[in-house]
């Protein structure tokens, strides 16, 4: 894993190369192991490298590198599990390759060979992994960026100080001398609706990130001009192309004309092609383990990845001191039964006071999903004994995980008829009893329950409920509710506008008609990479650590859509059939509770040993002076979380992280 960065149509005084040098500096904390930085002075094109050596450790994995017929320059942060395979596929394809002919046993060459003997596309069509790439053709004097399909790995680009920049990070392009773009605040009020800001946007103006399974190219004529709008797919211009070489949409069309109906001949081959993705990104030239949380994605890939291990697999979980946040106890009892040699972290408030100062400056921009607390400290802890970690992440996405698939219909089927009015009245009845009063409610009827249908946190989940049942019209507009936490940002944010973005655009039509399956395709688009994704990343990468996602290996994702509902979702509970690959290697009732998440209790840091942080960064004064935020509805809450009448912990957080970034960059 690495960091990338590079300039193409340089307008400043500064050298081109100590610009680029700056740039790929602020990146060390992604790859500490090499660094390195090409210039070409005559066609105005820098390219930055900063390398975690996971995959041949030698010199001959020094980036950027040059392909062997001296066309292409690239720099490259990820992984392609395939490259042995592609190296095979090249030696029977073209005489002039044998296998005397490579220097080393790195992807980077193989990639640079299969780009100059197969073309741009045709290669990112064959790769099977993650990555974000950046490709100088010297003889068209072009650069290609492209992303890998679900958008693991990060990539930046933009126009700033009279120049093309891109970077893994956006600090790599802050580094640019002349960078001054402005908060964007029509996307300030993207981020207050949704916690995190969505592709293509970045917080800044006339920055963008790269969408998932793209590919933009770009020459000269388009690197000193500011866009007039936000580039969009497909955009196809004389000096300036932006298209999918990837689609979810066409992956959806083509596994709905392949559906797979019998469970059997399901359950075995979600087994065998999970295990050949755990298989693949098991290679490493490194120390290797993975996260385990004890739920059923983590406990999969874990189990999977000790019935092919001749030794124990090193697993870690972070627990949590206050009740009903603690989950380590599920892990140690999974990693018990499957053997391994598992590590268990607990952290206080005093933790996550030490690490959110860190966060913008981890982040680069507001990022308000407080998970992320926890599982930066899960990385620091792994990369204490490892350089790579498989992750469970995914699998809600892709088998029907997330408690709004199979609340949301069953919730809309029984208010549904009552008339607006009737659902206001309804909504504030729910909202007049406290969080904690309804968790106290919840006691007696989760004892009576089955363990797999007790509701964790019920008080928040029925004041979040009661808050979304006023205005929505239909499921879809349920769906975007339930994903949004400022309902109308722009009330909050001031002279904002938010823009139009995939989950309000009703054009938009995934290719499965059931609305659980269309939330899962837009989780898959929106909330996976923009979210979870972007989190781990930045955790893992702050301390350079590599983070793996078997589930996104897009032959288990085509799988997974090829199945139908019922195969994921069944009697009220999601991933049916990833449950029934478990089930082989852990006993159900170690695995049979309710889902929780990876919650960490910040909500009751910022009435505690956080309360003077909070407090400084909410000030009304502060607030009026800094002049982004509305204070009135943002101190109504904050009087109201502190008085506990109303657990206001997601919208709080939304803006005590864009306080806290915005305070960093001005330091």
């Amino acid at each position: 894993m690495c960091g990338i960065t590079g300039v193409f149509g340089h307008g400043n005084n500064r050298s081109l190369e100590n610009n680029v040098k700056s740039m790929v500096a602020s990146l060390v904390h992604r790859g500490p192991d090499d660094n390195g930085v090409w210039v070409d002075d005559e066609a105005n094109v820098a390219l930055g490298h900063h390398r975690l050596s996971i995959l041949d450790l030698s010199l001959e994995g020094h980036q950027p590198m040059l392909s062997k017929d001296g066309r292409y320059v690239m720099v490259f942060n990820g992984e392609i599990y395939n490259h042995s395979e592609l190296r095979v596929e090249l030696e029977k394809e073209f005489e002039s390759i044998d296998s005397h002919a490579w220097r080393g046993h790195s992807d980077t060459e193989t990639l640079l060979s299969c780009f100059s003997h197969f073309g741009v596309e045709k290669t990112l069509e064959r790769s099977v992994g993650m990555f974000a790439i950046a490709l100088w053709d010297k003889l068209e004097r072009r650069l290609y960026l492209a992303r890998d399909r679900f958008g693991e790995k990060p990539l930046y680009y933009g126009w700033a100080g009279g120049a093309f920049v891109f970077g893994s990070e956006l600090k790599a392009l802050q580094r640019y001398e002349g960078f001054s773009n402005p908060v964007d605040r029509n996307v300030l009020a993207l981020y207050m609706r949704y916690c995190y800001v969505p592709a293509p946007y970045s917080i800044y103006q006339n920055i963008y990130k790269l969408e998932p399974g793209c590919l933009l190219s770009i020459s000269i004529g388009a690197t000193k001009q500011f866009p007039s709008s936000t580039p969009k797919v497909p955009t196809s211009e004389k000096d300036l192309t932006l298209d999918r070489w990837w689609s979810m949409d066409s992956l959806i069309s083509t596994s709905v004309q392949h559906q797979i109906k019998d469970e059997r001949e399901a359950i075995d081959m979600l087994e065998s092609r999970l295990a050949e993705a755990i298989r693949l990104q098991s290679i490493a030239d490194v120390p290797l383990g993975a996260f385990l949380s004890g739920g059923i994605d983590s406990s999969s890939i874990v189990a999977l990845m000790q019935k092919n291990s001749s030794q124990a697999v090193k697993t870690f979980t972070i627990g949590f001191e206050e009740e009903g946040y603690n989950e380590a106890t599920y892990a140690k009892a999974v990693a018990k039964h499957l053997g391994t040699e598992h590590v268990e972290l607990y952290i206080t408030s005093s933790d996550g006071l030490n690490i959110i100062p860190n966060l913008p400056q981890l982040y680069d921009e507001p990022f308000a999903d407080s998970s992320q607390i926890p599982t930066h400290m899960v990385c620091r802890q792994a990369r204490s004994e490892m350089k790579v970690a498989l992750s469970g992440d995914a699998g809600d996405e892709l088998f029907g995980g997330y408690n709004r698939y199979f609340w949301a219909e069953r919730i809309w089927s029984k208010v549904s008829w009552l008339p607006r009015p009737l659902r206001s009245i309804l909504a504030d009845a729910i909202r007049r009893i406290s969080p904690g009063n309804w968790d106290i409610l919840s006691g007696p009827v989760n004892m009576c329950l089955p363990s797999r249908k007790r509701i964790s946190l019920l008080g928040d989940k029925a004041h979040k409920l009661a808050s979304r049942l006023r205005n929505v019209r239909d499921l879809d507009d349920l769906y975007l509710s339930l994903v949004s936490e400022w309902t109308y940002p722009a009330s909050v944010v001031i002279d904002a506008q938010g823009p139009v973005t995939i989950l309000d655009d009703r054009s938009v039509k995934p290719g499965r008609s059931e609305h659980e399956h269309r939330m899962m395709y837009w989780d898959s688009m929106t909330y996976l990479p923009d979210d979870i994704l972007c989190k781990v990343d930045r955790a893992a990468m702050g301390v350079g650590l590599e983070t793996r996602v078997p589930f996104l290996d897009h032959r288990v994702a085509e799988l997974a859509w090829q199945l139908p509902l019922n195969m994921k979702i069944r009697n009220g509970q999601g991933k049916w059939v990833l449950r029934q690959v478990l089930n082989k290697y852990v006993p159900q009732t170690l695995i049979d509770r309710p889902k929780a998440g990876f919650g960490v209790p910040v909500g009751q840091w910022i009435c505690g040993p956080l309360r003077d942080w909070a407090e400084a960064l909410l000030d009304e004064t502060r607030l009026k002076q800094e002049g982004y935020f509305n204070p009135k509805p943002i101190r109504q809450k904050w009087a109201e979380h502190k008085a506990g009448t109303h657990n206001w912990t997601p919208s709080l957080w939304t803006v005590l992280m864009f306080q806290a970034w915005l305070e960093a960059r001005h330091s």
